[in-house]
Parts: C-alpha cells; sequence; structure tokens
C-alpha cells in the first residue's frame, strides 16, 4: 500500500513538474499546460480516494496528532 501512495505521489508531482515546464516554454498560452494540470488534480483525487477506501477497509490506519494532557 505504501509503494502505491508513493508512486501516485510521485506521478502528481511529475505532472506538475511537466505543466511548468510547458508554462515556460510556452509562456502560458499552450494547452498542455491546461492538459497537464487536468492530469494532476484527476491523480489527486484519485490518491484521495485510494487513501479513503484504504482507511476503509482497515489497511492503513491514521495515527493523529498527539495532544498533550495538561497537569493536574
Amino acid at each position: 500500500m505504501e509503494l502505491i501512495v508513493i508512486v501516485m505521489f510521485v506521478a502528481v508531482l511529475a505532472s506538475l513538474a511537466v505543466a511548468l515546464v510547458f508554462l515556460l516554454r510556452s509562456r502560458g498560452s499552450s494547452r498542455g499546460v491546461v492538459n497537464a494540470l487536468t492530469v494532476r488534480i484527476g491523480l489527486s483525487v484519485l490518491l484521495f480516494l485510494l487513501l479513503m477506501v484504504a482507511w476503509y477497509a482497515g489497511l492503513i490506519e491514521p495515527h493523529g496528532i498527539p495532544v498533550p494532557v495538561a497537569p493536574q
């Protein structure tokens, strides 16, 4: 499960990098920027849904942020 999450996260970052390259080369007038950012949004939503399904199935468990207990 960890490998799948890492691969998805790297794919999101790669899509963001591709969008940056399109933006720098075409000065923002390219359809490639829109396509790369659309792919990034789709991958991000897919990653979020994957994490929710894995949590529901019991494959992962959230840790949360530990709350310090005040002395009494």
